[in-house]
């Protein structure tokens, strides 16, 4: 989503009701990331929590808001360069919660806007906040974790057997891995929300909608008379290229985690993407992948074979062939 700028006249900021495969290029840079974050997580080291800890703490946000957390992530834990000119990144900026986007099976996408006060310097952002080991109703966890591990033998034990605190060293696996991977599939052209940054267990990232705060339909949702069944199709088969070409898999993509903005296909919830080479059911997942959504395309008359022509083609960009 792009700044809300506009006239001084029709500006006017909603405000809430209660206040192993080696990588290169631009995704070195995130390379290790995932078991710095995730052994900080695991070991309880969040980094600031006083939202207020900014130059400007002693007057305080406005009632029911908190102070920009873009101070409080580290340089890996924020989106790759160069950022696009919409990212807010002034530390005087104020971050108001405008409700909730969606629910999901790990956590919960909630409507935020980031802006400086006094200035038409505003935009909106998805906050997808992961729940904690205990209240997360995402339990498929052991096929997707197959091919990564941890770096501490300790964590990866406790994470095989499911103790308490191995359960919650997976619920920050998943928030780190997601933005992780929302880095990697930018940088390599993916057509994925921006991720702007990740405190915790909270991911910032592009919010895919119009102006008001509406989210984008998602290509479940579309009338037949609205889609352009050709070009949605055409685009689909390039991101997943590029996905296999980096190596992955989405894991758990359908006609439900893609969404259609202004014509743009693009891909969301990427938390169990999955490693074609490392994980041994790899070709699997992306066979299905390709097949949940295709189904979708079939239904509205797409030829079958083009699905499994597309499942073949992934498989040799992924070197599975």
């Amino acid at each position: 989503m792009r700044d809300r700028f506009s006239d001084s006249e029709s500006f006017s900021p909603l405000r809430p009701k209660g206040g192993k495969r080696a990588r290169s290029g631009a995704e070195s840079e995130y390379d290790g990331y995932l078991d710095l974050a995730f052994a900080e997580f695991a070991a309880g080291d969040f980094g600031p929590t006083d939202s207020t800890s900014t130059a400007f703490a002693t007057d305080g946000p406005p009632e029911g808001d908190r102070w920009s957390t873009w101070d409080q992530s580290t340089p890996t834990e924020k989106g790759p360069e160069p950022r696009p000119d919409w990212v807010v990144t002034e530390l005087g900026a104020v971050d108001t919660e405008l409700g909730i986007v969606k629910t999901g099976k790990e956590g919960d996408v909630f409507l935020l806007e980031r802006g400086v006060p006094g200035t038409h310097r505003s935009t909106l952002l998805a906050a997808k906040r992961y729940r904690d080991g205990q209240h997360r109703m995402f339990h498929r966890d052991s096929g997707y974790l197959e091919g990564r591990s941890h770096k501490e033998s300790r964590i990866s034990r406790a994470m095989a057997k499911r103790t308490d605190f191995g359960k919650q060293a997976i619920a920050g696996q998943w928030a780190n891995a997601e933005f992780s991977a929302l880095c990697r599939l930018w940088s390599s052209g993916v057509s994925v929300p921006y991720p702007v940054q990740i405190t915790g267990t909270e991911i910032l990232m592009e919010f895919i909608g119009d102006r008001s705060g509406t989210a984008a339909p998602r290509l479940a949702q579309l009338r037949s008379e609205e889609a352009d069944l050709d070009d949605l199709w055409e685009q689909l088969t390039v991101n997943l290229s590029l996905f296999a070409r980096a190596g992955y898999a989405h894991g758990d993509l359908s006609a439900y985690n893609l969404l259609v903005h202004e014509g743009r296909l693009v891909v969301i919830d990427v938390p169990q993407i999955v490693d074609v080479i490392a994980n041994p059911r790899g070709r699997s997942f992306l066979e299905r992948d390709v097949r949940n959504v295709g189904a979708w395309f079939t239904a509205r008359g797409l030829p079958e074979g083009r699905v499994e022509e597309l499942a073949r083609a992934l498989a040799f960009d992924a070197r599975l062939d």
